[in-house]
């Protein structure tokens, strides 16, 4: 059975300006229909009684019930709708969108602080361009699985379908040459990365014995945020990376939201990673590629690259001069992934040598660093 339909959200927050903007910015949008705004949880569930919704926006500090409380009831009387959470950039709301995502909400947006209303609004749309894709794909698929298939404009948006190397049983080995073992994993990451990472780095073992340094696409606080909430669920030490920390065996360096982080060589050929304030690479701080490159340099042959769930192409210039030097590339398949763009990119130029299901990459690294 064949439907056509718009993907209907419900917008809930209490700042009457930010219910307006973001009405606008999706009323805009093909294929989306604004159901309905309110200005707390509780009257946002009054309506989902009568109105049909597929997807809520959520702000998460809101009088009489907040987003966590608010997401708690909908999960319980609501489970097959989603949730965006749109998050205000402080450290309360940083900690609150990290349980929002573990109660189940499908990502979040923060909320911006551009110079000029038109800069946010500007933000926002893309913003949501990015992850209502996502969502739209992952609803289809569910869909399918029943039976049903939903046909709606917004996938005029979707990213690169194609995946030509990827097996559709688990996962496909391209090439695996002889090399020396694996000093180091760097990681890159954007849109379902929290998610993400929450399920894989906890199957590493403390005794892995080589550093992880990762870029996610993130803004500032938020990261440090991150890091608090994996160091909690990992045998592995979770950090935010700050300049000039040593890179040790067992630790998982995170970079700071707002800032560039690269390796370097200190004295005694120890390394360190430096933060930086270097300007934006493919419109993104942290950038992965920017990392990437670093680990290529002093790492040639002995590191391994993994490039997970995200939109667009980040990484994948750095991943090719890790490939170069002999590196080891491993990236998330479609299946697994929110949005396929980012591991797509890499396995598309030709570089990945495992393409691995989300569950399955803390096995590849391990006999990347093992073997």
């Amino acid at each position: 059975m064949v439907q056509d339909a718009k993907l209907r959200v419900l917008v809930v927050d209490d700042t009457v300006i930010y219910r307006k903007i973001l009405s606008e910015i999706l009323t805009d949008m093909p294929g989306v229909e604004v159901v309905g705004t309110a200005c707390n949880g509780r009257l946002a569930l009054s309506k989902m009684i009568s109105v049909k919704v597929d997807l809520v926006t959520i702000d998460i500090d809101m009088p009489e019930m907040n987003g966590l409380e608010f997401l708690k009831c909908m999960k319980t009387q609501w489970p097959e709708i989603g949730a965006v959470m749109v998050s205000s950039l402080t450290r309360k709301g940083g900690e609150m969108t990290m349980k929002a995502l573990e109660l189940g909400a499908f990502d979040f947006i923060a909320k911006p602080q551009q110079a000029t209303p038109e800069e946010n609004r500007i933000f926002l749309k893309n913003s949501f361009v990015t992850l209502l894709k996502a969502f739209a794909r992952q609803r289809e698929v569910k869909l399918l699985l029943k039976g049903t298939s939903i046909h709606a404009n917004f996938r005029k948006f979707d990213d690169k379908q194609s995946n030509p190397t990827e097996s559709a049983y688990g996962i496909e080995k391209v090439r695996r040459p002889r090399r020396m073992r694996s000093e180091i994993v760097g990681i890159g990451i954007s849109t379902g990365g929290p998610k993400a990472l929450t399920r894989m780095l906890p199957r590493l073992p403390s005794t892995l014995n080589v550093p992880i340094v990762i870029v996610q696409h993130m803004p500032p606080v938020f990261t440090q945020t991150l890091a608090k909430y994996l160091n909690e669920r990992c045998s592995l030490e979770v950090k935010e990376a700050v300049d000039g920390q040593k890179l040790l065996p067992n630790m998982v360096l995170i970079a700071p939201g707002g800032k560039q982080m690269k390796i370097e060589s200190e004295k005694k050929n120890n390394r360190i990673v430096r933060i930086m304030d270097d300007p934006p690479e493919n419109n993104c701080k942290p950038s992965v590629d920017y990392l990437f490159r670093s680990i290529a340099h002093y790492y040639p042959g002995r590191a391994t690259g993994v490039i997970m769930t995200g939109m667009g192409s980040d990484g994948v210039a750095g991943l090719k001069l890790m490939k170069r030097t002999g590196c080891r590339i491993i990236a998330q398949d479609k299946a697994s992934s929110v949005v396929y763009g980012m591991p797509c990119e890499a396995v598309q130029a030709g570089i990945v040598d495992i393409v691995s299901p989300l569950d399955l990459i803390a096995k590849e690294i391990l006999r990347t660093v093992n073997d």
